[in-house]
């Protein structure tokens, strides 16, 4: 039986102080607080979806705004991706997803390839509700730092939508199923998945 991939990361700077646990062979079990709620709840289904187990815990300076919170949580659960899958021996690495949520449409794609980007593109007609406490620019900017910290070229696509809540809700589920799909681990590879011997 393959050993179980997680890790553990603590980061701390003067505006936040976030420790995440991530197993990457998990059942889908989470606890989040970040003390943003939206945000928790978007973890918890990206733990979900993914078969992620996760553990968040994250204090940050919310009197100012949620962005320092916001992107430093996507960095360290970048971070904790990253020492999870290590070399990335045997993986599958690219991914792929399409999420239907209401009226949105949703395509993910990526690739963990240590060459990190993260493209967004909405079809013509998309419109974006608004929320109270986050916007999907918020979400974008958490996947921009989860992507950089994590080596992940993602493209997200919002093919329909008129409500944020779905868009944002079927964007951290297409990107989790992906992720699923990139990091299962392909029984015919045995090494790197690629020709110059690392990712």
């Amino acid at each position: 039986m393959r050993k179980k991939r997680s890790a553990t990361v603590r980061r701390t700077t003067k505006e936040t102080d976030i420790n995440v646990v991530l197993t990457v062979d998990g059942k889908g079990k989470s606890s989040i607080n970040t003390g943003l709620p939206f945000v928790n709840h978007m973890l918890e289904l990206f733990a979900k979806h993914g078969l992620f187990d996760l553990r968040i815990r994250a204090k940050g300076d919310l009197e100012v705004d949620i962005h320092h919170t916001n992107e430093d949580v996507g960095i360290t659960l970048g971070q904790a991706l990253t020492k999870a899958l290590d070399k990335k021996k045997g993986i599958r690495r690219y991914g792929f997803f399409h999420v239907p949520m209401d009226e949105a449409l949703i395509r993910v794609t990526l690739d963990i390839s240590g060459r990190p980007s993260l493209n967004v593109s909405r079809a013509k007609g998309v419109r974006f509700s608004r929320l109270e406490t986050y916007s999907f620019h918020d979400a974008t900017e958490f996947l921009h730092a989860f992507c950089q910290h994590a080596g992940i070229n993602m493209h997200v696509e919002v093919a329909a939508g008129q409500d944020s809540h779905h868009i944002i809700e079927g964007v951290f589920k297409a990107v989790a199923r992906a992720l699923d799909v990139a990091t299962q681990r392909d029984p015919r590879v045995s090494g790197i998945p690629s020709t110059k011997g690392s990712l």
